[in-house]
């Protein structure tokens, strides 16, 4: 699965979750209102069985708006990651996209250089400072912007711009050489006592396979140190980091037991 059907998926599990939430909101203030339609208005409390009924139909409610809640919690989620395109070095194709960030970054580069220095001639005129800044791919309003002085009088990217732009192709570089290096490396696998452990590099997960469901105490241990149970590996995983491996050995190396097969 490739970056972009991971995020169909949690885009659509999102959503799913959402639709579930509302639906049990909606039947939940349904049976509020039908419960409630059998008391005349105006009617006092009668008894403890009336008081129970009328706490009854007050849950239902409180029900129905915390799903209403739970609802648009995820609707908020499922928006969110409809509008995350952000790389992740785990992503099958994150080499090709951080390539192709890396060359849109280098392009706006020279472009912003061409401009500042179109803008900057004595020899143009406005029309032909238009006319070279759109065949070099602003739009109409991006060329007004560029024409427009600054509160210092200056026109064109401010310097501060292009150093921030050099700064994000900087860390481009390095992200990609990193993510090539992290695509050519092999899985690494071994067991620590009976679980077993595997580096995936080309994925960036540390993911431990267990034997059996481990205890809910340690489940809450792994959760608590950013492991999470991923259904479609079958397996508890997290970023592949140090620190989350020498955890992960500490955790689950045999106390009393040879640790000989254990890497360092």
């Amino acid at each position: 699965m490739n970056s972009k059907e991971k995020k169909e998926a949690r885009v659509e599990r999102y959503k799913a979750l959402a639709a579930g939430a509302t639906a049990k909101s909606s039947a939940a203030y349904q049976q509020a209102s039908k419960m409630l339609g059998v008391i005349p208005p105006g009617q006092p409390v009668h008894g403890l069985a009336d008081r129970h009924y009328r706490e009854r139909i007050s849950g239902h409610m409180d029900k129905s708006v915390k799903l209403a809640g739970t609802a648009e919690y995820f609707e908020g989620k499922a928006e969110a990651a409809e509008k995350n395109n952000a790389i992740y070095l785990g992503d099958e194709d994150c080499v090709e996209r951080l390539q192709e960030r890396l060359d849109e970054l280098v392009k706006l580069q020279d472009n912003m250089k061409a401009a500042n220095k179109i803008v900057k001639s004595q020899k143009l005129s406005n029309e032909q400072i238009r006319q070279q800044l759109f065949e070099l791919g602003f739009s109409d309003k991006q060329i007004n912007e560029i024409l427009t002085p600054s509160f210092t009088g200056r026109i064109g990217f401010a310097s501060c711009t292009l150093t921030n732009n050099n700064r994000r192709i900087s860390d481009t570089k390095k992200r990609l050489e990193q993510a090539k290096k992290m695509k050519a490396t092999e899985n690494r696998e071994y067991h620590v006592g009976e679980v077993r452990f595997v580096e995936n590099s080309r994925e960036n997960r540390l993911q431990l396979f267990f034997p059996e469901i481990p205890d809910k105490a340690l489940r809450q241990q792994m959760s608590n140190n950013g492991f999470r149970w991923c259904s479609s590996n079958g397996c508890w995983q997290s970023y592949l980091k140090r620190y989350n491996i020498r955890f992960a050995k500490e955790l689950l190396a045999p106390k009393e037991a040879d640790t000989a097969n254990v890497p360092a």
